[in-house]
This record gives structure tokens, C-alpha cells and sequence, in this order.
């Protein structure tokens, strides 16, 4: 784990917002040095904070306008195998493994409600997966965001690396 500083924070909010910025832009933005921008991205990137650079898809645009939640009940031992069998699905978005009733929360993209019924189908007929629940997504408030928490986070933080902490490893 490593510390971060508002202008980690500040870089951070840039390249979520322009993937694709350039250095000279960004240093520019934030006013400091090119290569403070590159030393800055580069411990980011190999620390594994920043772990790619993707665009933001937007499914309804791409024909994909049913998003669900599906809570998935395991037979015991077989998570594993059953998150390998929810790899060869298109369809699922993310699995994360939780605590409570259900064992996985699946998140899912389909064109259609019948798809998405014949992707639960499959989801049902994996070996191991012994109940699922499923909750349609209505509409999306809030989408997937990182920066309000990593500000919280840097709030009392410096600005650069003579602040205590800075990227300095815990």
C-alpha cells in the first residue's frame, strides 16, 4: 500500500477524466514540471494504483441497456470453479466474492430482459452455483467513480513530495 498526496490526487482526476492527456498537457494543467508528471504516472502505474487506462463505455449506447445484480448462493469449496465458469460469460461485467447469504455479486450487461434471462439460465446451470438472486438496475445515479474518495483521502495531505508522506511506501 502506498500514500498518495493531492497532486497524486489531482493527476489522478485529470487522467480519469482524459485517459489519453498528454504529459506536456498535464504537467501544463497542474503546474509542475514534465518529468515530476512522469516520475509521478510512472510510481502510480508500477506501484499498481493506476493499473491501465481503459475508455468509458457506454452499454446503452452499445445496444446494452439491461445492467442486474446477480447474488449467487455456492455449493462450499466451489467458488473458484464457479468464478472460472462466470469468465466464459460475456455478459458479466465483474464477480466479486462477499459475505452473507450470497457468496458472489455478479454484475451483468444484456441487450434485452429475455437475454438476460437466458444468461441467468447459464449462470443457474454452473456446477456449484445452488441459488441466485437477481436485482435490475433501474437507473444509475452515481456511475462508478474513484476520485471523491481519493480526495478524501490526500484532504490532509501536501501537495508534492516535500509533504509528509507523499509516495513514500507505508
Amino acid at each position: 500500500m502506498i500514500s498518495i498526496d493531492k497532486l497524486d490526487a489531482a493527476l489522478l482526476e485529470l487522467l480519469t477524466a482524459d485517459p489519453r492527456a498528454q504529459i506536456m498537457d498535464l504537467a501544463a494543467r497542474l503546474g509542475v514540471a514534465r518529468n515530476t508528471v512522469a516520475s509521478r504516472m510512472r510510481r502510480l502505474e508500477e506501484t499498481g494504483v493506476v493499473s491501465g487506462y481503459r475508455p468509458d463505455i457506454d452499454l446503452p449506447t452499445l445496444g446494452l441497456p439491461v445492467l442486474a445484480f446477480v447474488g449467487a448462493e455456492t455449493v462450499q469449496g466451489r467458488i473458484k470453479a464457479v468464478l472460472e465458469e462466470l469468465r466464459a460469460v460475456p455478459e458479466v461485467l465483474e464477480a466479486h466474492t462477499t459475505t452473507g447469504r450470497e457468496d458472489l455479486l455478479i454484475r451483468i450487461a444484456a441487450p434485452s430482459h429475455e437475454d438476460l434471462l437466458h444468461v441467468l439460465e447459464r449462470i443457474l446451470g454452473i456446477d456449484g452455483v445452488a441459488h441466485t438472486s437477481t436485482t435490475l438496475v433501474l437507473t444509475t445515479g452515481i456511475k462508478y467513480r474513484t476520485q471523491p474518495l481519493i480526495d478524501h483521502i490526500t484532504h490532509q495531505a501536501g501537495h508534492g513530495r516535500s509533504a509528509a508522506g507523499g509516495l513514500e511506501e507505508r
